[in-house]
């Protein structure tokens, strides 16, 4: 987690996130670097659009809470009832913010 802080930080700062960037970021923090998942965390980011991420990632469904269980449940039905397209739709979308979800923690 650290990793991505570091990199989000980096990209805060206005500075590019290079392998030499988070692992001074990261041992002025004083953690111990791995210098393979510093660079499988620069090549992961290489195409990604980070402002881009972050906005989707602010937008996206947070998990349900046990208190919001019983209204998840009682939504069921009405799920049921959509047409198959617009259901596949909406899983081809999540499992892409499941994706980005990883990429942050």
């Amino acid at each position: 987690m650290e990793y991505i802080y570091a990199a989000l930080l980096l990209h805060n700062a206005g500075k590019d996130v290079t392998e030499e960037n988070v692992t001074a970021v990261l041992n002025a923090a004083g953690v111990a670097v791995q210098d393979a998942r510093v660079k499988a965390l620069v090549a992961a980011l290489e195409d990604v659009n980070i402002e881009e991420a972050i906005s989707k990632a602010a937008v996206a469904p947070v998990a349900a809470a046990p208190a919001a269980a019983a209204p998840a449940a009682a939504a069921a039905p009405a799920a049921e009832e959509e047409p198959e397209e617009e259901s596949k739709k909406e899983e081809e979308e999540e499992s892409g913010m499941a994706g980005l979800g990883a990429l942050f923690g």
